[in-house]
């Protein structure tokens, strides 16, 4: 199935993987959001993604920060890709404000054991499951490791946040909460929780992270609801919980979803999208032109790098360099001056394969799953072990380019790149140009193809033309 999984770029430094969101720095300062379409249910990710997940939560967030930036600024800079969003860089608020329109969840269970009491707020006796509240009400949480009730007096004296601006926060809350519930009963849909982010720029108060999403808010069909209460249905991603909780192994929740419940869960998302937006996911490929080739959109990883790209937020390849000492710096100074005029990410490292070869694990999780495609280069002589631990743990190609200072050198260096154990296809080039042509060859990207076959014909033409002139003279 076309999902995302996992975002990684050398071009761009990870500043947190969550459960579904990847957040990295743009070369603006600004932040990029990934939402992957992976999936979290009682507290872990599945192995199972589910296709369009991430390009659903991505648009409807995006449809509801524009729909209530009049009630309250938020983060949005602009929708890059369908899963990709760039936005402001803003101090974030370690409180998530949630609002609750009806006694369900874990307030329904608190309910049940006798509490009365929730973040502050007090509800009368005499309840039932799924029953509204008169007005809704906002129940404060901790967001820290583990996210607790907590009351706004307590919120203030532990000092998550000053009184005027809690006050502030609730009252953004329950607006943005109406506007929402308001839009979504045309639609049928009730909204019957939701969580709110805010943080601060420039020290004004803005909205941050998601809103009205399905994996931030519990829906119900108002048609359901109304059929029967207690029973109604969440329609979000409660159909997977409530699959793994009747097919639990020794006591134990699965990792993996089958592929027909991944795909109704996925169905389920675009559906919510449609009814939502009234629009279909402009990236959702009919089922019947599944696996029609075209323009990538049935690629999301085609289709995320292409729209990078385009935004300028990162070049269509790379290559990093990697040296075993600060010593080979020069050297590799000198690879690094060939990709000058070819619009490619180059990036030097160090770490040797002997003194802190642990640090190539690191790299290498960043360069396997890196969206680009790449290459390295490798710079270590004597023992060349980097070329080898490099070519062994990545799946892009290594070359290896040994600093030599005279032939004697050279000879010694060549042997310890050349020889190599099995599985470790490690290349060796010895001018640090050609390591370079080699390394543009290897990239395999179009545009390159293109260009070193005009300065393929170049060459050709200046030859021709050189003997064109030694020929009558």
């Amino acid at each position: 199935m076309n999902t995302l999984t996992h975002f990684a770029s050398p071009q761009l430094p990870l500043l947190h993987r969550g459960k579904v969101r990847d957040s990295l720095r743009a070369p603006s300062g600004d932040r990029l959001i990934i939402v992957t379409d992976r999936l979290s249910a009682f507290d872990s990710v599945l192995e199972t993604a589910i296709p369009h997940k991430g390009a659903v939560l991505n648009g409807l967030a995006n449809f509801w920060f524009d729909k209530t930036q009049h009630i309250i600024p938020n983060h949005v800079i602009k929708l890059v890709d369908a899963n990709a969003m760039l936005v402001k860089e803003a101090e974030p608020i370690k409180v998530e404000m949630i609002v609750r329109q009806y006694l369900t969840g874990s307030m329904w269970r608190g309910y049940q054991a006798g509490q009365r009491t929730f973040s502050g707020v007090t509800v009368p006796d005499g309840l039932t499951k799924n029953q509204p509240f008169p007005q809704a009400i906002v129940t404060p949480t901790t967001k820290e490791e583990s996210d607790r009730e907590i009351t706004p007096d307590n919120l203030v004296s532990e000092g998550w946040v000053s009184k005027e601006l809690y006050d502030q926060m609730a009252v953004k809350s329950l607006m943005l909460f109406a506007v929402g519930s308001r839009l979504l009963a045309e639609k049928g849909i009730i909204l019957v929780d939701t969580k709110y982010e805010f943080g601060l720029l420039n020290g004004q108060l803005i909205l941050i992270d998601e809103m009205h999403t399905p994996d931030s808010s519990r829906f119900w069909s108002a048609e359901d609801y109304a059929r029967n209460p207690e029973t109604a249905e969440q329609m979000d991603k409660e159909y997977v919980r409530q699959w793994l909780i009747a097919n639990k192994k020794d006591g134990q929740y699965l990792r993996a979803l089958t592929p027909e419940v991944a795909q109704e869960a996925s169905r389920r998302y675009l559906d919510i999208y449609e009814r939502i937006t009234g629009e279909a996911l402009p990236t959702a490929e009919p089922a019947a032109h599944a696996d029609r080739p075209g323009s990538g959109r049935q690629d999301a990883r085609a289709r995320l790098l292409a729209n990078l790209v385009q935004a300028g937020l990162v070049k269509d390849a790379w290559v990093n360099i990697v040296m075993g000492s600060p010593a080979d710096k020069e050297h590799c100074e000198k690879i690094r001056q060939q990709f000058e005029g070819y619009g490619i990410f180059t990036q030097m490292r160090v770490t040797s394969a002997h003194k802190n070869g642990e640090e190539i694990a690191g790299m290498a999780d960043i360069w396997n799953n890196s969206i680009e495609p790449g290459v390295i280069i490798a710079v270590a002589g004597l023992s060349n072990g980097l070329g080898g631990a490099l070519a062994a743990n990545v799946n892009v190609p290594v070359i290896s380019c040994p600093p030599w200072k005279d032939y004697a050198e050279l000879a010694m260096n060549l042997n310890s790149s050349v020889i190599m154990p099995s599985g470790t296809p490690n290349l060796t080039v010895v001018r640090p140009d050609n390591a370079a042509q080699a390394a543009l060859r290897a990239l395999n990207v179009p545009r390159l193809r293109e260009r070193l076959n005009q300065e393929i014909k170049a060459t050709k033409a200046k030859l021709r033309a050189a003997d064109a002139e030694l020929r009558v003279l």
